[in-house]
C-alpha cells in the first residue's frame, strides 16, 4: 500500500514538473502578451496544482496527517487564476487595441470596458 502511495505522489510530482516547464517554456517562447498570458495561467496553474495535490497525499497516506491547506490553497488558486487572466487581458486590450478594431458583438452592449452597460430598471 505504501509504494502504490510513492508512486502515485511520484506521478504527481512528475506532472507537476511537466506542466511548471511547459507553462514556463511557453511564457519564454509565446511572442506579444496575450499569447504568454496563456502559458502561466493553464499550464502553471495546473502544475502548481498537481504538486498541491501530491502534498496531501503525501500527508495524507504516508504520514497520516489529512490537512486541508493544500486543498485551500489549490481551490484558491483555481477560483483567481482565471479572474487574474481575465482582468489582464482587458487591461491589454484598452491600452493596446482600438475600439474599431473588435468585431461587434451582435448585442444591444458593445464590449465591456469600451461601453457603458445598458440602462435597466430593476422592476423591468
Amino acid at each position: 500500500m505504501e509504494s502504490l502511495a510513492e508512486i502515485l505522489i511520484a506521478a504527481c510530482l512528475v506532472i507537476s514538473g511537466i506542466f511548471g516547464i511547459v507553462g514556463s517554456w511557453g511564457l519564454v517562447r509565446l511572442g506579444d502578451s496575450m499569447q504568454r498570458l496563456h502559458a502561466p495561467t493553464k499550464a502553471t496553474t495546473l502544475g502548481i496544482g498537481a504538486a498541491l495535490i501530491a502534498s496531501m497525499l503525501y500527508f495524507g497516506l504516508l504520514k497520516g496527517n489529512l490537512s486541508f491547506h493544500e486543498l485551500m490553497i489549490t481551490l484558491f488558486l483555481f477560483l483567481t487564476a482565471p479572474v487574474t487572466a481575465n482582468f489582464i487581458a482587458k487591461a491589454y486590450m484598452l491600452h493596446h487595441v482600438a475600439k474599431g478594431d473588435l468585431p461587434d458583438t451582435g448585442r444591444q452592449c458593445g464590449w465591456a470596458g469600451y461601453d457603458d452597460p445598458p440602462e435597466t430598471h430593476p422592476l423591468d
